[in-house]
């Protein structure tokens, strides 16, 4: 059994930037506090650990000090003229969930049309907030609205997305999910792991297909592992895997990206 491997929390509200697999030269923006983790998931995942391993003892950020923070780093790198591919709201937790979201978008797209017109804002959220009539229309403002959705199969989204709240329900996110009408990416996790931890073979990755076909996005996003997870005994999917789920993803019409 591999041993647990360790986890990182990001610095708040600003961070990086850092070079994603999936967006390229990405300036964070953590709505959580530097010194925890608050999320609606508990993804034995995570690269920022486990939800109880993690409780913050710092506020979360306003808006003020969001915007605040983020023009500083906007201005100084546009003095420098260094570069900058997109803006990402993701870090320490659910994005969504901080109570002033909408607001905050609003700000950052300002900021984002102030220094660097060309950058994309990208949003990495779980989902479970997009019930919300003020989070979907904030969502329509961006230009990556990227929701995740691991698989359709609820036994495995316990045991591996582990949703804070007993009311989840994977049909009510995919009927949300098409509520954006294609103004959505979806992205999936797949990967291997002790514990029937797999969601890599034909039993979950057909109703997944239904379900992006039922969803219709304008792009899903396919990876594995690449960094630290907290719980041990989890594996990569290999490439051929990730591969043959792409092209059948491609075959509906929609473009599909795989990460390895």
């Amino acid at each position: 059994m591999p041993k647990i491997m360790s986890t990182i929390l990001y610095q708040s509200p600003i961070f990086g930037p850092v070079h994603s697999r999936r967006l390229g030269v990405s300036l964070g923006i953590n709505l959580m506090p530097a010194d925890g983790k608050v999320c609606t998931f508990d993804c034995i995942y995570c690269e920022c650990g486990l939800n109880a391993e993690h409780r913050p003892s710092e506020h979360r950020p306003t808006r003020d000090e969001v915007s605040n923070a983020l023009r500083e780093v906007l201005h100084d790198r546009h003095t420098k003229g260094l570069p900058l591919d997109v803006i990402t709201f993701a870090g320490n937790g659910e994005p969504t969930a901080h109570p002033e979201f909408p607001d905050i978008i609003r700000d950052t797209i300002a900021l984002r049309d102030q220094y660097f017109p060309e950058a994309k804002v990208s949003v990495l959220s779980n989902a479970t907030m997009i019930h919300k009539p003020a989070i979907r229309e904030a969502l329509m403002l961006v230009d990556n609205n990227i929701q995740k959705l691991d698989t359709v199969d609820a036994t495995y989204i316990n045991k591996v997305d582990r949703p804070v709240s007993a009311s989840y329900d994977v049909k009510d996110i995919i009927s949300n999910l098409k509520e954006f009408h294609g103004h959505v990416i979806i992205q999936t996790m797949f990967m291997k792991g002790s514990n029937n931890v797999d969601n890599t073979g034909e039993f979950y990755v057909a109703p997944w297909i239904e379900a992006v076909k039922e969803i219709a996005p304008q792009q899903v996003m396919i990876y594995t592992i690449d960094r630290d997870t907290p719980v041990s005994g989890l594996e990569k999917a290999d490439k051929t895997t990730l591969d043959t789920i792409r092209d059948r993803v491609t075959a509906l019409g929609i473009p599909c990206t795989a990460s390895y």
